[in-house]
C-alpha cells in the first residue's frame, strides 16, 4: 500500500484516512501552518501545532474543531505514526512526519533554514520519501543572513528620517509583518494595520513578545504616523489607502525582490529580499539532510527543481497542487473596502 497519494482534495495518507493540507473540504485535515493556501475552511476537524491553533481560531472560525499538539509527540492515526516537526517557516509551521509498516513519509509544507528568531528553527527529518516546495527554487535567490537583511531594514528607516519621511514597509500579515517589527523595534513608533494587529494577537496568546505598536484605523485621521513605521499588508499597495500615510516612502519585503525589475513594476521606493521560504542553496541542503530515496515538488519552481534533482541523483518528481498564494487577500481586501467606503 501506498503511504501517500495525491488526490484532488490534496495530500491523502492512505491507511491513516486523513489529508494534509487540503484545498477542499474532507472530514481530517492535518495542517502544517496558518498560511491560507494551506489551511482553509470547509474541514470537519483540524490538526496542527499548538501555536497555529490561535491562528486557525482566527483565520477560520472560532467554532471550528481543531486539536493542537506539540513538536516531537507522536501520536497514532489508523494505524499510522504520526509527529509534527518544525519547519522554520512561520510560528508554529510543521513538517508532518509519518511513519507505516517501516516506511516514512515527510510533508514539509513551506520551510526555511534560517533562523528568524521567531519561529521555532527547521529540524531535519529523514525519510523514504518528502514533499517538498520550490517556491524560490532557482540558484538566483539567495539570501542575505537574517542579521544583514535587519540592518538593512532599520538602516533604510533612519535613512527616511533624515528627509523627514514616513517608512512603509508591505509583508505579509503573518510572519513577515511580525519579522519586520522585530528588525525596526525601537527605531520610531510603529503602526500595523488592523490584519497584522489580529496575527499578533495570536503570536502573545503563546507566549511570543512583540514590540510595541498601534493598530492604524485608516478610516480615521493618519497624519500622526509622520515619519514613524507603517506595516501593511500586500493588499494595500494598489489601493487608496495607502495614499493616505504623509511623506510616504515604501518598501516591499519579499523574495521577489531579488529579481531586477520586480520593485520597478510595484514603484516601489525600495525592496528587500526578505523570505519565510528556503532559497535554493537551503532548499538543496534540506533535501540532502533527508536523505529521501523520492521527493515530491509540490509549487513554486517546480519543472525548473525537480529537473535539477533528478540530475544530480535524486529521483524527483512535480506535483500539481493548489499551494503558493499565502497572503489573506480576500480577507484584507474586504477591511480595505471598509476603510474607504468600497473605493479600492
Amino acid at each position: 500500500m501506498r503511504l501517500l497519494q495525491f488526490r484532488p482534495e490534496g495530500i491523502y495518507c492512505v491507511p491513516g484516512k486523513f489529508f494534509i493540507d487540503p484545498w477542499r473540504p474532507v472530514d481530517m485535515a492535518l495542517i502544517t501552518h496558518g498560511h491560507a493556501d494551506h489551511a482553509r475552511w470547509g474541514m470537519k476537524r483540524y490538526l496542527c501545532h499548538h501555536f497555529t491553533l490561535p491562528i486557525l481560531r482566527s483565520r477560520i472560525g472560532e467554532d471550528i474543531q481543531v486539536q493542537g499538539i506539540g513538536y516531537n509527540e507522536p501520536i497514532a492515526i489508523n494505524g499510522v505514526k504520526v509527529s509534527f516537526h518544525p519547519a522554520g517557516h512561520i510560528i508554529g509551521s510543521a513538517q508532518i512526519r509519518l511513519e507505516y509498516k517501516g516506511k516514512v513519509a515527510v510533508i514539509s509544507g513551506d520551510y526555511k533554514l534560517q533562523d528568524d528568531g521567531l519561529s521555532t528553527p527547521f529540524e531535519p527529518i529523514k525519510c523514504h520519501e518528502f514533499v517538498s516546495e520550490s517556491t524560490f527554487g532557482l540558484p538566483i535567490y539567495q539570501w542575505n543572513p537574517v542579521k544583514k537583511q535587519n540592518v538593512e531594514l532599520a538602516n533604510w528607516v533612519i535613512q527616511n528620517q533624515a528627509y523627514q519621511k514616513t517608512s512603509v514597509f508591505v509583508g505579509y500579515s503573518l510572519g513577515k509583518a511580525q519579522r519586520i517589527m522585530k528588525a525596526v523595534e525601537g527605531i520610531a513608533p510603529i503602526y500595523v494595520h488592523y490584519s497584522i494587529h489580529k496575527l499578533n494577537q495570536a503570536y502573545e496568546s503563546v507566549g511570543i513578545e512583540l514590540p510595541k505598536y498601534e493598530v492604524l484605523d485608516f478610516r480615521e485621521d493618519v497624519k500622526h504616523v509622520n515619519q514613524g513605521i507603517v506595516i501593511v499588508p500586500p493588499a494595500l499597495v494598489d489601493s487608496n489607502v495607502i495614499r493616505k500615510i504623509p511623506n510616504m516612502a515604501y518598501a516591499i519585503c519579499s523574495g521577489w525582490m531579488t529579481v531586477r525589475g520586480a520593485r520597478r513594476w510595484r514603484s516601489a521606493d525600495a525592496g528587500f529580499a526578505i523570505s519565510d521560504h528556503a532559497d535554493w542553496n537551503d532548499l538543496l541542503k534540506a533535501i540532502k539532510m533527508t536523505e529521501a530515496e523520492k521527493v515530491y515538488v509540490t509549487h513554486g519552481q517546480t519543472a525548473v527543481f525537480s529537473k535539477y534533482l533528478n540530475e544530480i541523483g535524486i529521483e524527483s518528481e512535480e506535483v500539481k497542487t493548489e499551494f503558493g498564494d499565502e497572503e489573506e487577500e480576500v480577507e484584507v481586501a474586504k477591511e480595505v473596502a471598509k476603510e474607504v467606503g468600497g473605493a479600492v
